[in-house]
């Protein structure tokens, strides 16, 4: 399967590139050969979840991890019910930012523990530094996994009965551009030195999103899964997953699975929004708006995600992606604009590894820890 998908007459976007009707390109691809756990994922919004649960029973997706935002947790669970889990985060919308990341994160995980969440997430981008720059806050005090706040929040989360969660780090595109002062961001390499001493301090779980934030580099992932055995990774940030991973040699890859089996899990990070399902002023849009304006937009940016993850573990594709992705142009702005994809290679998993990718390390890990026990032997 090579070469650039046949679209039809609609308008391509940045999330379908090749106007493709992504229910007809869901046919296709078939039932999985197992229903799919997503380990990661962001469900907002009472209409976006309606989408989103139509675009997983096109492409075979039984269930969800969501970090989805406290105040919209009731009702996206009464659109979704049994098929999502939460994860438990800050309120990142709240309009006191230092509360939200300090006393109110300790204090809101009780109420994420009563609706069934046991992980909670920790973001760490090296971005965390702009951010904690608004906040009347020290900055030692919440950047770095073992800060202060931090440590008060994984220690109440473990309280609880919560694995922890991480995003570390960045693609290297961005420690290329946007990251460049590394006086500021620090190296990429040196993200990683608070995480493993939080692994340390605490000896808890820790699934660290992204592929642990380096799937370019499958050696450093090696030894930071050999120095921690109750760390798992997820297969999340799907633009990023297929430039990258697509640069790996099929040999390489399958053998990091196989090495690593039951320890790397599924994950999209699709984002939903009830902002995806209607224009606002195109002078001023929304985040939300500058990636979907209608539902059928909103269907394929969801949809796109699933078609090239599920393209990429299950066949022998090989072609450009079917969604833009913006780092390139970040890198290379003479080479590339807005629309330009990178190559997405299929790796044509055998069935055992892809039950295994889709379903099985998750039921191991993430569905064992909610249900109350412990793989990893406490």
């Amino acid at each position: 399967m090579s070469g650039q998908m046949a679209g039809d007459e609609r308008l391509r976007t940045a999330a379908n590139r090749f106007g493709v009707d992504y229910a007809l390109e869901a046919q296709k691809l078939g039932t999985p050969v197992c229903p799919i756990i997503d380990a990661h994922a962001h469900i907002n919004g009472i209409g976006a979840a309606q989408v989103y649960r139509r675009v997983c029973d096109l492409f075979g997706v039984e269930r969800v991890y969501s970090q989805t935002q406290l105040a919209q947790a009731s009702a996206v669970k009464e659109i979704m019910g049994d098929r999502i889990s939460f994860v438990a985060i800050p309120e990142y919308m709240h309009r006191d930012k230092k509360w939200a990341f300090t006393e109110g994160f300790v204090e809101n995980l009780d109420e994420w523990h009563s609706y069934g969440a046991r992980m909670v997430k920790f973001w760490g981008a090296p971005r965390l530094r702009d951010y904690v720059d608004t906040l009347e806050i020290d900055p030692s005090e919440i950047i770095g996994f073992d800060s202060a706040w931090r440590m008060r929040v994984a220690e109440r989360a473990i309280d609880l009965g919560m694995m922890l969660m991480v995003h570390v780090a960045d693609p290297d595109t961005w420690f290329q551009t946007m990251y460049k002062d590394a006086s500021r961001y620090g190296t990429k390499r040196s993200q990683y030195e608070s995480l493993e001493r939080l692994l340390e301090r605490t000896g808890a779980p820790c699934l660290a999103a992204h592929m642990g934030g380096w799937p370019e580099d499958l050696e450093f992932l090696s030894g930071l899964l050999d120095r921690h055995p109750k760390l798992i990774l997820d297969t999340s940030a799907t633009k990023w997953m297929i430039r990258e991973i697509s640069r790996h040699p099929r040999t390489e890859l399958i053998g990091f699975l196989e090495r690593y089996r039951g320890r790397i899990l599924f994950g999209s990070d699709i984002v939903t929004s009830d902002e995806h399902l209607s224009s606002t002023d195109p002078e001023a849009p929304s985040f939300g708006n500058q990636l979907a304006n209608t539902e059928a937009e909103a269907f394929d940016l969801y949809a796109s995600r699933y078609w090239a993850l599920r393209t990429k573990y299950e066949t022998g594709y090989r072609g450009e992606s079917n969604i833009a992705d913006p780092d390139l142009k970040m890198v290379d702005p003479g080479r590339f604009d807005e629309m330009s994809a990178p190559a997405l290679h299929g790796f044509g998993l055998d069935l055992d590894d892809l039950v295994m990718l889709y379903r099985t390390a998750c039921e191991q890990t993430l569905d064992a820890w909610y249900a109350g026990r412990d793989p990893w032997g406490g």
